[in-house]
Parts: C-alpha cells; structure tokens; sequence
C-alpha cells in the first residue's frame, strides 16, 4: 500500500495561513514522505476553471520528476440537489473535473453522492455547510429516497462521460445522502451499476461501528471494489519517549480502528492509496494554529499508520511478500 496527501491539508482553508499551490504541494509530499499527492478540486488550489493547459503540462511534468504519482483527483460533487439548475451545474463542474483528471493522466476520481458545501468567507477559518447526519439505523423518508434516485441518475450521466476517457469514479462512503458504514455505498454502487463505478471506502466514517467484526464484514463486502480510501490526520499526539497515540476521534468520540481496516486491507491485496487528509479546523490552545500545526499532525499521523503497516513477526512479513 502507498500513501499520499491529499491537497486540502495544505489549501488555506481550515488553518491560519495561505494555501499551498498545487506544484508547492508535490514538494510538500515529497518532503513529508508520500509517494503520491490526491488533488482536491476547489479554489484556492485546483479549481479546473484556474489552470489552463501550461499549468497542467508543467503540474505533470513536477510530479513525475520528482516521483510523486498524482493518483487521485477529488471532486466537490454533489448529484442530490432539489433544483434542477443545480443538478445541471454539478454536472457541468464534473464535465471541467474529469478533462482535468486526463489531463493529468489521473484515472480515478473521487465522487460525493451529495455534499454539504464549504464557507469560505464568513470566519477566521471555512467551516462546513449545515447538513442532517442521517443514522444508519434510521428508515428512510420519501425526501431520502427522491435523493438518493437523483444521485443514482446523475452518477450514471458521469460515469458515461467518464468511460469515455477512460476514467474509474470512486464514489465515497460520506453523508448526507450515505449513511453511516458500508452498508448505503454499497447499495448505491450496485444500483448505479456501471463497471467504472467503484467505491471509496474510509473507515473513519464508521463512525462508531469500529469493531473487528464489523470492519472484517466491511472488507469481505466491499474489499474488491474499494479502490481509494483516506484517513484523518487531525488527532494524533505524541509522548515524551516518542510514541504516537490516536486521540479520540472528533465524530464520534472514540478510536478509529485503522489496525484491523488496514490488516484487512492488506489480507485481500489492496494496492491503492491511503490519503491523508486534515479538512478540518486546526486548533492549538483555543486558537487557530498556523502551517506548522499541519504539518506536525501530518508527519505524527504518517509514521502512525505506517508502524501499523509494519509486520509484526517473519511469518506475518513472508506472508505479506508473497501476496
């Protein structure tokens, strides 16, 4: 498995400072580790309306010199809308997403079934749009279901556009219009059933379901169409001796059981990427923390998951050798 990072940790949105570019951030991932860098399309950064076809030669041509895989791009979709303009402009947007994803010899790209939007001009830091948090165990009303058939239908529109190009969407496991789990990405997928729909499968947004045995009922459903997933580099401290420790997590308030995802993971084959990404406000001592605080939570939360990784006996690492 390779890590990369994705370019809204260091997009000037969510702490105090300015955004990095996206050529500054192939070096920023270089330096911190990554083998890859995952390209988040909204301004400041990587808006498909900023970067003409210099930008993008000279974007491909840095980051295949210095050995960084751009290996996702990430888009701002949202397919749920009430309005039939909005539902029209989102695909207009996805048009400018996926030329942007050939350009840059990107094959996959990530998708949301709907999201609630940013706002970028209102505080100190963005902060997210309102949105209900639909629990798993909820049944669904008739303003759900008009949602999720709309999503349905314009992921379809996509992934046509897609094909053509030869584009993968990765459509992710993320509210409002998903639930909670495995379970809602999954259904979804299989509804919208095209065979360049795959999953993005990220264990934080579990929630609270971060049992072994849910997480092993996860990957033997999912773990064959999983093709991105990320993890949050937000809560992550480090002791006095030098060891890292996860901190409860901020949506739900315990731990994120990335050992066993990962193991489980790793027990199918999965050769993707694990993207890192801190989207959300960075706060030191009640205040809002500069570049530095993303980068110590970055670099803590990198060598966490890559000492997860590690083999913990010959045995264990002859065998993952010859996976």
């Amino acid at each position: 498995m390779k890590f990369a990072l994705l370019t809204v940790s260091y997009g000037g949105l969510f702490y105090a400072g300015k955004a990095l570019s996206i050529e500054e951030q192939i070096l920023k991932a270089k330096e911190l580790g990554f083998d890859g860098l995952s390209i988040e399309t909204k301004r400041p950064v990587a808006s498909p309306l900023d970067l003409n076809k210099q930008d993008r030669i000279r974007i491909k041509e840095l980051a295949a010199s210095e050995g960084i895989s751009l290996c996702a791009m990430e888009s701002m979709s949202n397919f749920a809308g009430r309005y039939m303009e909005d539902r029209e402009n989102n695909l207009a947007m996805m048009q400018f997403v996926l030329e942007l994803a050939n350009d840059l010899n990107i094959s996959v790209v990530k998708i949301f079934a709907a999201w609630p939007g940013i706002i970028n001009d209102e505080e100190q830091v963005a902060m997210y749009g309102q949105f209900d948090r639909i629990p798993y165990y909820k049944k669904l009303s008739p303003d759900d279901l008009r949602k999720w058939h709309r999503s349905v239908k314009g992921i379809r529109e996509v992934a046509a556009k897609a094909a053509d190009l030869g584009i993968t969407l990765a459509l992710q496991n993320h509210a409002p219009v998903i639930r909670p789990g495995y379970e809602d990405v999954l259904a979804m997928m299989q509804e919208i059933d095209r065979p360049n729909v795959k999953l993005c499968l990220d264990v934080p947004l579990f929630y609270d379901r971060q049992s072994d045995e849910y997480i092993q009922e996860a990957i033997a459903h999912c773990g064959e169409h999983t093709i991105l997933t990320h993890y949050g580099a937000w809560n992550f401290s480090q002791e006095a001796d030098g060891k890292i420790l996860e901190e409860p997590s901020p949506s739900f308030g315990g731990q994120t059981n990335y050992k066993n995802f990962f193991q489980e993971l790793d027990r199918i084959g999965y050769e993707g990427f694990l993207v890192s990404e801190y989207c959300l406000p960075a706060i030191k001592n009640h205040q809002y923390a500069g570049i530095e605080e993303i980068d110590k939570a970055t670099r803590l939360s990198l060598q966490y998951m890559k000492d997860l990784l590690k083999p913990s006996s010959p045995a264990q690492a002859k065998a993952r050798m010859s996976v």
